[in-house]
C-alpha cells in the first residue's frame, strides 16, 4: 500500500470556525506577562517547557502510536479575565504597587506631554505588532495596563494607566468632521461602567464617504487595526470623538498646563489662507508644502498624475502636469494653466472650490504602461460609467468574476464590490485595504 501523503495547511488569520478561534486564544495567552505578588510583574525569564502530545495516528506498518517531543516557549499559566471583570481604574505604570523602587502615581490632566500624530500612530502599532493579549488586569512589559483604556494611554504616551471614566480629563471634545489620525473615539457608561463602556483610537476615514474609519484598539483576543462603522459597531450613537490635549498639528486648543509650540517663521502647511509662494514649486524644491500641494490634487482627481498613488515632498513633473489638469478644469488656458500653483489655485485647492479634474475613462496607459486610474468617486453606489464596466471585464479576466450574476456591466453593484474584495484579499491584504472598493494600487495590479 503506497504512504498516504499529508500536506500543512494554514488557515487564514480571520477565519472564524471555532477550531481557529481556540487556537488564537491560546496563542494569546503564551504572550501575555501574568502578575503575581500583589501586581508586581511577574520575573519574565527565558523559561521552555516540553509538551509531548501524541500522534494523530497508527503509524502505517508500524502499530505503534508515535509521540513527538516540541519546546516552545512559555510565561506560566495565564487566564484572560471573565466577561464579567470590572474596567481596571486609574493605576500607575506597571499597577498599583508598579515596579520595585518606582511606585509611581496617576497622571495630571493639566500637565501632558506633547506628542505628534505620527509618534501616536506609531506607539499604536507597537502593541499591533506584538499582539499583546487583552487583559483587564495585566501590564505589558511598557507598564500600560492591557485594555482598552491603557491601550490609548499608552499610544498618547500619558505615564499613567487612564480609565474610560478619566480619558476625557486629557482630551477636548471635538467634531466627526474634525477627526484626524490620533484622537479617538470615547463610549464611558456612568451608570454601568462595565456595560459596554469602551475606547478605540481613529486611525483615518476609509473612503470619503466617512462611514467606516481605521480602528486601533485593544479587544479580545489581542490588539486590532480594523475598518469600523462610525461610531462603532455596537453603542455607534454614543461614541464621542475626543482629541487629545498635548497633541500637535490639526486643531489643538490653548489648555491651561500645556506649552504651546513656538510659532515657526512663514506660513505651515495647511493654512488655508496663505499661499506659501511659487518658489517653493520649484524645480528641485523639497518641502512639506509640495506634498501637502499633491495630496489636495489627489483628492480632486488626479490620482492618474501619480503612479504610486501618493505624493512626496519633492517637486517633479508628476506635480506640474496634475497642478496643469487642475487649473484647465477650472476652463483657464496658456499662461494661467502653466502646472505652477498661484495663489488662486491654491486658494480653490485649500477651501475645496472650483472644478475637479474630469476622469479619463479608456485614457491611454500611464506610467508603467498601466492604464489611468480614473478615481474613487466613480466606483461608489449608484453610479454608472465605463470604468466600472472595464474594472469588471479585468476582474473576469483576473479569475476574480465569480460574483457576477450576470454582465459585468456599467453600473456600480455589490458583485462588483465583493469581486474587487476578493481580488485585494488575493494580493494578502485585510481589513481596510480588503473593502471592495478599488483605490490606485488595486487598479494598478489590475491592469498591470
Amino acid at each position: 500500500m503506497p504512504m498516504p501523503a499529508f500536506e500543512e495547511y494554514e488557515p487564514a488569520g480571520d477565519c472564524v470556525c471555532r477550531g481557529c478561534a481556540q487556537r488564537r486564544r491560546s496563542l494569546a495567552r503564551a504572550r501575555a506577562i501574568p502578575l503575581r505578588d500583589g501586581g508586581h510583574p511577574a520575573v519574565r525569564g527565558a523559561r521552555r517547557v516540553l509538551v509531548l502530545a501524541t500522534a494523530a495516528g497508527v503509524v502505517l506498518g508500524g502499530g505503534s502510536a508515535a509521540a513527538v517531543a516540541v519546546t516552545t516557549p512559555a510565561t506560566g499559566p495565564v487566564a484572560l479575565d471573565d466577561p464579567g471583570s470590572p474596567q481596571g481604574g486609574r493605576t500607575p505604570l506597571h499597577g498599583p504597587g508598579g515596579p520595585v523602587g518606582r511606585p509611581g502615581a496617576p497622571a495630571k490632566p493639566g500637565a501632558v506631554k506633547r506628542i505628534d500624530r505620527t509618534t501616536i500612530i506609531t506607539r499604536a502599532k507597537l502593541w499591533l505588532d506584538a499582539q499583546v493579549p487583552y487583559s483587564m488586569s495585566t501590564y505589558f512589559t511598557d507598564g500600560y495596563r492591557q485594555d482598552c483604556s491603557g491601550y490609548v494611554s499608552m499610544a498618547w504616551n500619558l505615564g499613567s494607566n487612564e480609565w474610560t471614566g478619566s480619558l476625557d480629563k486629557f482630551a477636548t471634545k471635538i467634531t466627526k468632521e474634525e477627526l484626524l489620525p490620533g484622537d479617538m473615539l470615547l463610549f464611558h457608561n456612568p451608570a454601568d461602567p462595565n456595560n459596554g463602556s469602551h475606547v478605540v483610537l481613529f486611525g483615518g476615514w476609509v473612503d470619503e464617504t466617512r462611514t467606516h474609519y481605521v480602528a486601533y484598539e485593544q479587544t479580545r483576543p489581542n490588539t486590532r487595526k480594523l475598518a469600523t462603522p462610525y461610531g462603532y459597531w455596537s453603542n455607534a450613537a454614543k461614541y464621542v470623538p475626543y482629541r487629545f490635549n498635548g497633541v500637535t498639528g490639526g486643531l489643538v486648543p490653548e489648555v491651561p498646563g500645556v506649552v504651546p509650540e513656538p510659532p515657526a517663521a512663514g506660513p505651515k502647511p495647511g493654512d488655508a489662507k496663505t499661499f506659501p509662494g511659487a518658489d517653493k514649486f520649484a524645480p528641485g524644491a523639497t518641502n512639506d508644502f509640495v506634498a501637502q500641494l499633491g495630496r489636495m490634487l489627489i483628492e480632486r482627481g488626479a490620482y492618474r498624475f501619480y503612479p504610486k498613488g501618493v505624493a512626496d515632498r519633492t517637486w517633479s513633473d508628476h506635480d506640474k502636469l496634475a497642478t496643469q489638469a487642475f487649473q484647465r478644469a477650472q476652463g483657464w488656458s496658456g499662461a494661467d494653466a502653466d502646472g505652477i500653483p498661484g495663489a488662486h489655485t491654491w486658494r480653490l485647492l485649500v477651501e475645496k472650490q472650483g472644478s475637479d479634474i474630469a476622469p479619463l475613462v479608456g485614457a491611454a496607459p500611464g506610467p508603467g504602461g498601466v492604464r489611468a486610474y480614473p478615481g474613487a468617486a466613480l466606483f461608489r453606489p449608484g453610479q454608472s460609467n465605463a470604468a466600472v464596466e472595464a474594472l469588471g471585464r479585468q476582474l473576469v479576466k483576473k479569475g476574480f468574476g465569480k460574483y457576477y450574476t450576470s454582465g459585468p456591466g456599467p453600473r456600480w453593484g455589490e458583485a462588483d464590490r465583493r469581486n474587487v474584495e476578493a481580488f485585494q484579499r488575493a494580493q494578502g491584504w485585510r481589513g481596510a485595504s480588503a473593502n471592495g472598493y478599488p483605490g490606485p494600487e488595486t487598479w494598478r495590479r489590475l491592469f498591470a
